[in-house]
């Protein structure tokens, strides 16, 4: 494994993301909306995905098996939330009317700043590909085929618990209520409990190549990210304030991110 090229193939990707980031920091400057950076965040991979492909030297099989893998799973995600957000261009979500109140006239500045740490953290995440896509081993290890059966079971749950929610919204006779049935009975955010199972699949399948287990750094970051930053708090914090009631004994009640069974309020 010729760890220089995969310095440059990192290096590569990272430019690329920043310049498309930069562009989109200027669409989302121009339309007062930021909330575009969570669509074009998850649009970063499948470009990160054909750059390691087309410059990575590793098995052909296996490229085309965890290329194919993360560019389903990300596309899927990246088209999802592209139809959440281009639905409402002129209102931006709460979360970044918040950190645009927080940061003030400083907004404009610091939102250049955020959208260029969504392209770093998007290469960091990477790591796992490079690594795949390197490995010269002429054939598919178990623990691939494993990691392959965690994230067939990662992405059916994420793509399920989005279109349950999705539904639930749009009945009419839901607003102002908490979507709780099907997957969201037992997680208040089963879909980022299967994002992250995605990653572990793809630490997962890089423990058959060298160096794989650096790849922990995805499900690592990943997490951290959904638990304390831009995940979990956010949400319940925005969900709190459109319902309050409802919302807090939905919290009393259900998981926050690993599925279990209703506590008894």
């Amino acid at each position: 494994m010729d760890h220089k090229n995969l310095l440059f193939i990192a290096l590569i990707c990272l430019l690329v993301c920043c310049a498309i980031m930069a562009l989109v920091w200027l669409w989302a400057r121009r339309i007062k909306n930021a909330g575009v950076v969570d669509v074009f965040w998850a649009l970063n991979f499948p470009v990160i995905t054909l750059l390691i492909y087309w410059l990575s030297d590793g098995f052909e099989t296996r490229k085309l098996l965890i290329g194919g893998m993360f560019l389903l799973a990300e596309l899927r995600l990246g088209l999802h939330l592209w139809q959440r957000v281009i639905g409402h261009l002129d209102q931006e979500e709460g979360r970044y009317q918040q950190l645009r109140k927080d940061w003030g006239d400083k907004a404009t500045r610091n939102f250049f700043f955020f959208f260029q740490f969504q392209a770093i953290s998007n290469v960091l995440l990477a790591i796992p590909f490079l690594l795949v896509m390197a490995n010269p081993a002429p054939k598919i290890d178990a623990i691939e085929y494993v990691g392959l059966g965690i994230w067939l079971v990662a992405f059916i749950g994420e793509m399920v618990a989005d279109k349950q929610l999705a539904s639930f919204k749009r009945n009419p006779n839901n607003k102002g209520k908490v979507c709780d049935t099907g997957l969201w009975r037992y997680s208040r955010h089963p879909n980022y409990f299967f994002e992250w199972l995605c990653w572990m699949a793809y630490f997962v399948f890089a423990l058959a190549s060298p160096w794989g287990f650096v790849a922990i750094i995805g499900p690592a970051i990943i997490l951290y990210l959904l638990l304390n930053v831009t995940g979990v708090p956010n949400n319940e914090e925005q969900n709190l304030r459109s319902k309050p009631i409802a919302y807090k004994k939905y919290q009393e009640t259900t998981s926050a991110f690993w599925p279990w069974f209703k506590k008894q309020s």
